[in-house]
């Protein structure tokens, strides 16, 4: 899909570790494209369960949100019949988007949304201990610091994407 175009694409969303190895992979569907962000939409095609997340049921739609120049990717999660059940921020670099695939390095950090805008900040003791054990870099440690600030403010503020009523 070219900027602004409307004909939607399938795609390969891949997160990776430090080191390049593919952690996940899922199927997606470019949804659209302005300026630096990219909106995915995946569906679960079979029943997850998720230490931090809870179950995810069969058909749960997954509309991504993605900026190719943020250091963090949102994602929001509606149940089968539409209704909005949480929201679950990953702190990661930057996205590269080419050959039919949206790539990053996962760094670890998440924030766990509510519909009611409550939010949890996970997984920063993983970060720590990623950071020493694979050497990040320490632009990962100032960025990840800004993402987490930049999405409280947004969460906080009820801003795109969690401008919901």
């Amino acid at each position: 899909m070219k900027e602004g175009g409307t004909e939607p694409f399938e795609i390969v969303v891949r997160s990776c570790k430090h080191d390049g190895r593919v952690h996940r992979s899922w199927p997606a569907r470019v949804a659209r494209r302005e300026g630096s962000l990219v909106v995915l939409d995946a569906f679960f095609a079979e029943e997850i369960r998720h230490a931090l997340i809870g179950t995810i049921e069969a058909g749960t739609l997954s509309t991504e949100f993605f900026w190719t120049d943020r250091w963090y990717s949102v994602f929001r999660f509606q149940s089968p019949d539409g209704r909005l059940l949480k929201f679950y921020c990953n702190v990661n670099t930057p996205p590269t988007f080419e050959s039919g695939a949206l790539t990053f390095v996962d760094l670890d950090v998440d924030v766990l949304v509510q519909p009611d805008h409550s939010f949890e900040v996970l997984d920063e003791d993983e970060f720590e201990r990623h950071a020493e054990l694979y050497q990040y870099p320490d632009l990962y440690r100032s960025n990840v610091k800004k993402a987490l600030d930049e999405l409280r403010g947004l969460i906080e503020n009820r801003q795109f994407p969690f401008d919901f009523a």
